[in-house]
């Protein structure tokens, strides 16, 4: 195996743990699309070894490193204080 093979199986499996990690919903199906990306590499790769792939790596660390900065639904509304409504003139 080269090592382009390796790096990206290790991407692969990383992707996939976090994804299985987390919560189920958007974020989660995008992670795990992001994880069979990186599969799809590696296989790319152990096939015909070539840089054609290097793009298609870059965005797809692009996009996990925005789903990693995507805050969840429940953590927003529970991190911001709750407001209180004004009470009425009266």
């Amino acid at each position: 195996m080269s090592d382009a093979v390796d790096y990206l199986h290790a991407y692969a499996a990383r992707a996939i743990c976090r994804a299985r990690r987390m919560p189920v919903g958007k974020l989660k199906r995008l992670q795990r699309a992001v994880g069979r990306i990186y599969l799809l590499l590696t296989k790319e790769a152990a096939v015909a070894p070539n840089i054609d792939y290097l793009e298609d790596f870059r965005t797809a660390r692009r996009l996990e490193t925005s789903i990693a900065s995507a805050p969840e639904r429940g953590q927003a509304l529970s991190s911001a204080p709750a407001k209180t409504p004004p009470a009425p003139d009266a």
